[in-house]
């Protein structure tokens, strides 16, 4: 079984920063696409920022300038840097990976983590 699993969350005053970690855990061989998506309440899931196996990077129109994603492929990890945060960055923040190719050749689809609570506020 492979797991994704989110941290890093909490409360943040508007202006500060954030790191968010995701762990992937299983017998991995390797991860394609991995990224962050939130979802507020009310509102549709979006993509926050993805980051291909070789270090290619997209942000969302809304958190381009103020966040960096990063991964760390011997290590199974991705995480999200974020500053100047604001309070519509109040949101669930859930890890994702599109494709898992596991030790013995299973390939995996679509895989989420549980989501972690961020909220930013005074």
């Amino acid at each position: 079984q492979v797991q994704l699993v989110e941290s890093g969350g909490g409360l943040v005053q508007p202006g500060g920063s954030l790191r968010l970690s995701c762990a992937a855990s299983g017998s991995i061989n390797s991860i394609n696409a991995m990224g962050w998506y939130r979802q507020a309440p009310g509102k549709q899931r979006e993509l926050v920022a993805a980051i291909t196996s070789g270090g290619l990077t997209k942000y969302g129109d809304s958190v381009k300038g103020r966040s960096t994603i990063s991964r760390d492929n011997d290590k199974n990890t991705m995480s999200l840097q974020m500053s100047s945060l604001k309070p519509e960055d109040t949101a669930v923040y859930y890890c994702h990976a599109d494709e898992v190719i596991r030790v013995g050749g299973q390939f995996l689809y679509d895989l989420w983590g549980p989501g972690t609570q961020v909220t930013v506020s005074s």
